[in-house]
């Protein structure tokens, strides 16, 4: 790996391995955040659940809450010898987290054949997971208490859903924790945001809630229309880089994507994107991705700021 200087932007910047690493940092801010264990039958079926608990939960400005799965838990991993997958959910506020997993519990886990319910954090404040959940069993439900855990055993048509009667919330979770690629393409642009996020998959406690992983409509704060409170970051947008004040795409920059993260601690967040940066540095500028940075509004919107240079410190 080598080190050169070199200006694409205006932002003073370390380039390693031809790829220019902005000077800056990702604004990120609290959340509440929580860890669900589903169980089922088969890896079928566990990642039939989880994808339908985790759907539509990118962005808390239009979901609710952030999710994704965490990873999938091998039978020896799991409460009940199954297999499984670990789920990560967020929330600005743990009334509304709560909200968003009884409603995700009840739609999408409960419904789902042969599935079954574990918090993955006790620690905390706790919000239901069967406590209310278990009102479904009409009267025939059933509880019983090991080790000082409640569950509770609600009848269905294939047999019963098991369910721990709560899970913890943890009030050091972070969300917005992000990179920006700048790449020669779109192609090379994927390819790096697809690296970067594998490597960001290996770090426990975090999930990239976007599509993939991947987000392609980065925003910024406030617009032009009164009735918006987030809008397209312009400065990182190809096809209108001739028309606005002022651009970020430019040399041989084409297209920008942008990786999510959410994570249980500011550690774990840090942790993953310091794995993204590595992975595209390891790819090198020949790979397509010019030039990484990150979004910030000048320290206004959250307490946690990481900076790129101070992560590739670390390393």
């Amino acid at each position: 790996m080598t080190e050169t200087s070199m200006t694409e932007t205006s932002e003073p910047g370390r380039v390693l391995n031809g790829v220019l690493i902005d000077e800056t940092f990702a604004e990120a801010f609290p959340m509440r955040g929580t860890r669900l264990i589903i169980t089922a039958a088969n890896p079928t079926w566990v990642r039939h659940a989880a994808q339908a608990a985790t759907g539509f939960a990118t962005s808390v400005i239009g979901c609710g809450c952030e999710a994704g799965i965490e990873r999938e838990l091998a039978a020896d991993e799991t409460p009940d010898g199954r297999p499984g997958a670990a789920l990560l959910f967020f929330a600005m506020s743990g009334k509304e987290l709560a909200k968003q997993i009884e409603r995700r519990v009840g739609q999408c886990i409960l419904t789902s054949p042969t599935s079954a319910l574990y918090a993955g954090i006790r620690e905390g404040e706790a919000i239901p997971l069967g406590k209310n959940l278990r009102f479904f069993g009409d009267g025939w439900q059933m509880s019983k208490v090991i080790d000082g855990v409640r569950y509770w055993r609600i009848p269905v048509m294939e047999g019963e859903f098991v369910a721990e009667e709560t899970t913890g919330v943890t009030k050091e979770a972070v969300g917005g924790g992000n990179l920006l690629l700048l790449a020669r393409d779109v192609a090379s642009a994927l390819e790096g945001a697809e690296a970067a996020v594998e490597a960001m998959k290996k770090v426990p406690g975090v999930v990239m809630p976007f599509p993939g992983g991947v987000v392609r409509s980065g925003s910024k704060v406030g617009s032009k229309y009164k009735s918006m409170f987030a809008s397209t970051n312009d400065l990182f947008c190809p096809s209108i880089a001739n028309l606005v004040p002022r651009t970020e795409m430019v040399g041989e920059a084409r297209a920008t994507l942008e990786i999510v993260i959410d994570g249980l601690t500011e550690q774990a967040v840090a942790d993953a994107m310091r794995a993204g940066l590595d992975a595209i540095i390891a790819r090198g500028r020949e790979a397509g991705v010019l030039r990484v940075s990150a979004g910030n509004y000048g320290g206004k919107l959250g307490p946690f700021h990481f900076h790129l240079h101070k992560l590739l410190g670390e390393a």
